[in-house]
């Protein structure tokens, strides 16, 4: 494994224009946190060791969070920039190919990790700073808009009020990642650069979620990028039965393998060896990719 200080070798840096339908990147979770609710990183060089594990694993793309996504301690813009900006810095000068996501919500954070080396901005409760879409304009970064159904951030999905049925999930996420989304290219984010994520659980129950997941071409239709981050979520855990997230992985690959199929551009994760291994296997039964070792039956 390389160290942080060692510089990666020129694999070519990755760009956002790189992820799409048929040929989707791997984001792995980076968190530098404490208390997040499956892995964390208490201390910036065990984050720094994480990413380095990461890329060499097949990440593209590694989404640096400081603060935990659920209920829990308050942590101000000053501490989360502390937590994240030395690691986005540390990882610009050793993984130079590696595209630099900052999970963040806030517009200070986000300055900060731009000037520290972050190449996207992944905003997951959906422009409740907005801010933050010129933020991104103005470094000529990429954004993720998301939907999160109203919540505030750090805030629990209880009793959240699509409707009746499941079904109306997939309209009313529709609309705010669209809605998102042209408000980002009117603040003057390019539009290459702009990805919608549905945002599985955030917002959402387990049906909900499924209903998302099981019409994703609705969102993969619409021509902008679709970011999934459904690791080890409450979705596949309560699919499979009351299973915790350290025993999720085997449904995470098996919606990540649909979640391909169905045109998934990014599948953010924290396993990112069994993840690239997923898709390689699923582009290649799809036909976007091919066997990268064909000889049985040949020898």
């Amino acid at each position: 494994m390389r160290g942080a200080a060692e510089p990666s070798p020129d694999l070519g840096e990755f760009h956002l224009a790189q992820a799409r339908a048929g040929s989707p990147a791997v984001m792995a979770v980076i968190n530098r946190t404490t208390d997040s609710f499956y892995e964390s990183a208490g201390t910036a060089s065990e984050a720094i060791a994480a990413v380095d594990a990461a890329v060499n694993d097949g990440a593209h793309i590694v989404d640096i969070g400081g603060v935990r996504a659920g209920r829990g301690r308050e942590i101000s813009v000053a501490e989360e920039i502390d937590r994240v900006c030395p690691v986005i810095e540390a990882v610009a000068h050793s993984h130079r190919h590696v595209l630099i996501s900052v999970d963040t919500w806030r517009h200070e954070v986000a300055e900060a990790a731009c000037a520290a080396g972050a190449g996207l901005l992944n905003d997951t409760w959906a422009g409740v700073d907005p801010e933050l879409a010129s933020v991104a304009a103005d470094n000529d970064v990429g954004l993720v808009c998301s939907h999160t159904g109203g919540l505030s951030p750090r805030t629990d999905a209880h009793r959240n009020r699509y409707g009746l049925t499941a079904g109306e999930v997939v309209d009313r996420t529709l609309a705010g990642v669209i809605g998102l989304a042209e408000a980002a290219a009117s603040a003057g984010v390019a539009a290459e650069k702009i990805i919608i994520d549905p945002t599985p659980d955030f917002g959402k129950n387990t049906y909900q979620s499924l209903r998302i997941l099981r019409e994703l071409e609705t969102f993969t239709r619409t021509g902008f990028p679709v970011l999934l981050a459904i690791s080890r979520k409450d979705f596949v855990g309560e699919a499979i039965g009351d299973v915790a997230p350290a025993h999720r992985l085997h449904g995470t690959i098996a919606a990540t393998a649909l979640a391909v199929a169905k045109g998934a551009a990014m599948i953010r994760t924290h396993d990112v060896r069994a993840t690239a291994d997923a898709l390689a296997v699923t582009l290649a039964i799809t036909g976007d990719a091919v066997p990268e070792h064909t000889v049985r039956g040949l020898r």
